[in-house]
């Protein structure tokens, strides 16, 4: 797959390792998982909804009947199902190469998870959190390791509402999905922070995919409408367009972590993948730590750097 005349993607790095991807079942978690797979990742998909991750896994096998691909079972919502998950993969996998936090929520109307965080920040930002951090000991012990958290250019001038993380002082579903996101951008430079201050190998990087036509746009309907999504893809670029920044986070031997990678055009909305600066509000040391501590109480994971 060519980013450009200059180079490619460094995907033969990627032959017999093990990913996971959250939200492999449609848009650009399965345009990466179709990638990842074909070079001979073991990739395990883990979604919400097992019936659409079969039926994702299904297609892939269409094309590439030799892949190793699991589905497996995560309800980012829902803190309990988060710690299902890890101990599930940790009984069955001895390393973890890749950590993709692809999945996301957008725009709902107000809605909780089940332990009655706003949706968003709920899922798109804590159910990560915790996912990593619960991970955290399989990520240690296998060399090279990364996570690669997908955030968004919804980030830009959004802030964390520390006295309303609940909307109980009023939801705006846009500024919360910001919000989200902005989340996702701290919580994995932080991330990188921290493994390097204590000698840990693993890196963590963050991208964004444009704006992609996705189901991300289905508006809290089960499917993005026909219509819209007819002029999605007139005017947007295609999900596998928008998974080239997060495959290339995951690949490129050049990142040394802490990066955050982007699609390349004017105003990043579409492109190849390339190194971009966030928006100052990503940059506030503080409210990266304020962040981390309140996500660690929230959500009850506490990160073991020990090596």
């Amino acid at each position: 797959m060519v980013i450009s005349n200059a180079y490619r993607l460094n995907l033969d790095s990627v032959t017999g390792k093990t990913a996971i991807i959250t939200g492999a079942n449609s848009g650009i978690g399965l345009e990466a998982a179709k990638v990842l797979a074909q070079k001979g990742a073991r990739v395990v998909m883990a979604v919400r909804n097992e019936e659409k991750g079969k039926a994702a896994r299904n297609e892939i096998l269409k094309d590439h009947k030799n892949a190793e691909i699991q589905v497996m079972k995560l309800d980012l919502a829902d803190l309990e199902s988060v710690r299902a998950f890890a101990n599930d993969f940790s009984s069955q996998y001895a390393s973890l190469d890749l950590l993709l936090n692809n999945a996301g929520v957008m725009t709902p109307p107000y809605s909780k998870t089940k332990d009655g965080f706003e949706l968003q920040f709920g899922s798109n930002h804590l159910g990560h959190f915790a996912l990593t951090g619960l991970l955290l000991p399989l990520l240690k012990a296998t060399p090279n390791s990364r996570v690669v958290t997908v955030s968004s250019i919804a980030h830009r001038g959004a802030a964390i509402l520390f006295d309303n993380l609940d909307a109980s002082k009023g939801y705006r579903a846009m500024k919360f999905y910001g919000q989200s996101k902005l989340a996702n951008l701290l919580f994995a430079k932080e991330l990188d922070k921290r493994l390097k201050e204590h000698g840990i190998q693993t890196i963590s990087l963050a991208c964004h995919p444009g704006v992609s036509a996705t189901n991300l746009f289905k508006f809290g309907r089960s499917e993005t409408p026909r219509l819209l999504k007819g002029v999605m893809n007139h005017f947007l670029q295609p999900a596998e367009m928008g998974a080239l920044p997060t495959l290339y986070a995951a690949t490129e031997p050049s990142l040394t972590g802490g990066e955050y990678i982007g699609p390349n055009s004017p105003g990043r909305f579409r492109g190849y993948p390339a190194l971009e600066t966030p928006h100052f509000v990503a940059n506030d040391e503080a409210t990266m730590k304020k962040l981390w501590e309140l996500s660690e109480k929230l959500t009850g994971v506490e990160f073991d750097f020990t090596r």
